[in-house]
């Protein structure tokens, strides 16, 4: 959220701002640093005896009320319902990391490091129904180190990730893509 924060802040996504903030968590980091800048926040926190789709429409509800175009995931650790991807298709990002297909869902860092691939990386894609299977807008490249733990190889990714979200989110917000099949193409 901070990088692309800063990213929008300094003109590297042009014609992007950043209208809302939203998190699970009325704790989350992200709410905080958020509110420092004076960017809207709001938790729409997960509670016992609400069932995924009522938590799912107050976030619509929220999406919709804020007027939000572009839904940029981070660190939001749960499948959304075909419904929530239907009203938002080919309006919502995610980034993962690692090289997708390769490691989807958790621990990716240490499925790579089990897996012994010479190369991690990040991937930006659009969310679809499919576990990290949406189409791919961009991705970086991270060496595997022999000494790796899945902690310092996340520590080399995030960086990556920062111009990676950064990149996709430009191509994004400037239109000066399509999606051919499951494949992301720039415009010429």
């Amino acid at each position: 959220m901070l990088a692309l924060a800063d990213a929008v802040e300094r003109g590297r996504i042009p014609g992007a701002r950043i209208a809302l903030v939203l998190s699970d968590h009325a704790d989350a980091e992200g709410l905080q640093r958020a509110a420092e800048r004076g960017i809207a926040g709001l938790a729409v926190e997960r509670t016992a005896g609400r069932t995924r789709a009522e938590h799912e429409r107050e976030i619509i509800a929220a999406l919709q009320a804020h007027e939000i175009e572009l839904v940029c995931l981070a660190g939001f650790m749960r499948l959304l319902s075909p419904q929530f991807i239907e009203i938002y298709r080919g309006r919502i990002l995610n980034i993962h990391p690692s090289l997708l297909p390769a490691f989807p869902g958790l621990d990716a860092q240490r499925q790579a490091i089990a897996h012994g691939v010479k190369v991690s990386g990040c991937t930006v894609h659009f969310v679809d129904e499919t576990l990290d299977g949406g189409p791919i807008i961009t991705q970086r490249v991270v060496p595997l180190l022999d000494d790796d733990t899945p902690e310092t190889l996340a520590a080399r990714i995030i960086i990556e990730e920062h111009q990676a979200y950064r990149e996709a989110v430009a191509l994004v917000v400037g239109g000066n893509y399509k999606i051919a099949g499951r494949r992301v193409v720039r415009k010429s």
